[in-house]
């Protein structure tokens, strides 16, 4: 260990205890000023771990698939670094790094598994190549920040070009697929979904056109529908490409790519979801696994994390403890995260975009269920709200929604009045909605949508009530 690197812990570690003292979470101010002290300390500590670095990227699902991946490879035996306070920034990376590191600059781990925001993982990986990457999507979310949902795509393509051995994509993002076009040296795996499954996953291209709103499939299909094994000769990673991708609702340039290029075959396939469990096609067999993560989302997410543990450890691995592992990953915060407050459940669920939120009030009953909102505009948010136009409120007008809050309290209610679901509170406080949403449906196990930092005030007010997870 270098001194350099040893000053730079003490002094981190110092300014992280100084910040905590004053009553603040110290999660990103300690490792922004060892970025501009030391601009070489994260590359100086990381590459040295015998399994390099992964990093997670892309516009959702970073943090409960990182999270995911980071369970799969300790049930592996492997000593893993992650960012777990979910700064997904290169200072959080360091913070993160100094709470790990003893004062003298030790640093004990196998492989370092990061989730990073996309315009900040550019930078990163120039500092800290990472081995494998893992790439999830593209959507049209935080668009007043990367301006074009295609430098958003190039930002992935540039991660994926400074990874040197491994790279794993969605097949079924036509922008994500696409960047293995760009890839020369680099080991290519795919991770996907069965037909039968598919509709529950539009792409972002898919949710801007007509056919989304006009499918019946997209109101009345069964989510424990199960794809048919004949597709299962795809399931080889490695093999050619056998069948054509769907067109019906890409759009411009994508329509075309779609319409003349192959489907690739998958090496992890989502091909059922069912109530707690998913169903999948790893390597040509079918398997069902028991899941504690909840909603359509997170299944596709554990699609997601096992085709990167299965590149990144090759045959290294115990796949009965890789199964094992994924059934007990509890949600990341947050991410359907299920707590208990007066007896009921209490389930927490993240909202960025319109596919986030429809996959999110399509994947839990709403029958007999309390319903909350909470929407703000902070930065961390997106600042441009105009996407909750894009989502159809239909599947909770039966119950209605009990209370709305956050900054965009009243645009939220005045939306669901243009899908006739009756509002029964509007509350912009959050502190103050929360306390109401509870006394007034004590009996009544209770769902919260809500923005990035609308979570995060609800997870600090809910502390009041219930143990709940830190994650800072």
């Amino acid at each position: 260990m270098s001194l350099r690197t040893t000053l730079s812990a003490v002094v981190g570690k110092s300014a992280r205890a100084a910040v905590r003292l004053r009553g603040g979470s110290g999660s990103a101010f300690p490792g922004l000023l060892v970025e501009k002290l030391d601009p070489g300390f994260l590359a100086r500590t990381l590459t040295t771990l015998p399994y390099g670095v992964v990093v997670v990227s892309g516009t959702n699902g970073k943090t409960t698939t990182t999270k995911m991946v980071v369970e799969l490879l300790r049930g592996q035996g492997l000593r893993v670094f992650t960012n777990r306070s979910g700064s997904n920034f290169s200072r959080g990376v360091a913070a993160s790094l100094l709470g790990d590191m003893r004062i003298t600059g030790g640093f004990e781990a196998d492989i370092a598994v990061l989730e990073l925001d996309e315009a900040h993982a550019v930078h990163f990986v120039k500092q800290v190549p990472p081995r494998y990457c893992l790439l999830l999507n593209v959507m049209r979310d935080q668009l007043d920040r990367f301006g074009e949902i295609d430098t958003t795509a190039g930002m992935l393509r540039a991660i994926a070009e400074a990874t040197t051995e491994g790279v794993v994509l969605n097949r079924e993002d036509p922008r994500v697929a696409a960047i293995a076009e760009a890839l020369t040296d680099q080991q290519v795996r795919y991770f996907g979904l069965g037909e039968a499954v598919k509709h529950h996953f539009p792409s972002d291209d898919d949710l801007h056109s007509a056919d989304l709103h006009d499918s019946p499939s997209h109101h009345t299909a069964s989510p424990g529908a199960r794809s048919d094994s004949a597709s299962s000769h795809h399931a080889r990673s490695d093999s050619a490409a056998v069948e054509t991708s769907p067109t019906s609702a890409v759009s411009g340039d994508l329509q075309h790519q779609a319409r003349t290029t192959k489907q690739v075959a998958a090496d992890v396939v989502l091909t059922g979801l069912g109530t707690q469990e998913g169903t999948f096609r790893i390597g040509g067999e079918e398997i069902t696994t028991p899941l504690r993560v909840n909603g359509a989302y997170n299944t596709y997410n554990a699609a997601a994390a096992l085709a990167l543990v299965r590149l990144a450890l090759g045959e290294d691995r115990d796949n009965t403890a890789l199964l094992r592992s994924l059934a007990e990953v509890s949600p990341a915060f947050g991410r359907g995260e299920s707590l208990t407050v007066g007896g009921q459940p209490l389930d927490l669920v993240l909202v960025k975009n319109p596919a986030g939120f429809r996959l999110g009030l399509s994947s839990f009953p709403h029958a007999g269920t309390a319903t909350m909102i909470a929407i703000n505009d902070n930065y961390a948010d997106g600042r441009d709200m105009s996407w909750l136009w894009d989502v159809s409120f239909g599947l909770l007008a039966a119950g209605g929604v009990r209370m709305v809050s956050g900054v965009r309290a009243y645009d939220m209610a005045l939306r669901l009045v243009y899908d006739d679901v009756a509002v029964a509170a509007v509350e912009p406080d959050l502190a103050s909605a929360l306390d109401s949403f509870i006394a007034e449906h004590p009996d009544e196990p209770k769902r919260i949508y809500c923005t990035y930092t609308a979570m995060l005030t609800l997870r600090r007010e809910l502390a009041r009530y219930t143990e709940v997870e830190a994650f800072a």
